[in-house]
């Protein structure tokens, strides 16, 4: 497949690379070309401009701070529909750096707000949980990727990349309630910038049934 990163970042670098490594065409934009050109060569990818990054493209991966995100969005054109039908994975947790509750309206979620920035998008919320030393360190089990989405191509498609990194996916339900899952990777961070592991805080299968 073609994916294009939007975003520099360490997120951008840990899939991107691992999308790279499984054979994929990877093309990577973002505000500033000089750390586009270097993320791309670390990696095995093409720098682009943003105008050019979604063009032809199968995957976008948006990742970026939330702060930035209406502002990429805008400058690859997919506030104008370049992205109609197109698979845009949202990895983004819109929390302040150290956790915190989510800078969203109530009711709604980042992944919502997304799909409505960017008409005809098939959105799917996914790798949003896991810090980006998960896809580039070695990890103890496969992990599981939970996904949102309401395109069932788009999931599948994402899906494919998930299990591309090692991983397992499992789709939690559609767009609404990606706010969920967006709640609880706010909860994992806020503890895992105090110290403590997230995996302490939840209960094993067994400890679960247990309980019951």
């Amino acid at each position: 497949m073609r994916i294009a990163i939007l975003g520099t970042g360490a997120m951008a670098a840990a899939l991107g690379g691992g999308w790279a490594r499984a054979g994929h065409e990877v093309v990577v934009t973002g505000r500033t070309p000089e750390r586009a050109q270097e993320l791309a060569a670390g990696i095995g990818a093409r720098a682009v401009p943003p105008g050019e990054a979604v063009a032809g493209a199968d995957v976008v991966l948006l990742a970026v701070a939330h702060t930035g995100v209406a502002d990429v969005l805008h400058a690859v054109g997919a506030t104008a529909g370049a992205l109609a039908g197109v698979t845009l994975i949202d990895p983004v947790n819109a929390v302040d750096h150290g956790g915190g509750p989510l800078r969203l309206p109530d009711g709604s979620s980042h992944a919502e707000l997304v799909a409505a920035a960017a008409p005809g998008a098939h959105v799917v919320k996914a790798f949003h949980l896991f810090p980006s030393t998960r896809w580039t360190e070695p990890a103890p089990g496969p992990g599981t990727v939970p996904l949102c989405g309401v395109d069932a191509e788009a999931l599948r498609t994402t899906g494919h990349l998930v299990r591309d990194l090692g991983a397992e996916p499992v789709v939690f339900g559609d767009l609404s309630r990606a706010r969920q899952l967006e709640e609880a990777a706010g909860f994992v961070i806020s503890l895992a910038f105090t110290g403590i592991d997230p995996a302490t805080a939840v209960p094993s299968m067994s400890a679960a049934a247990t309980a019951r």
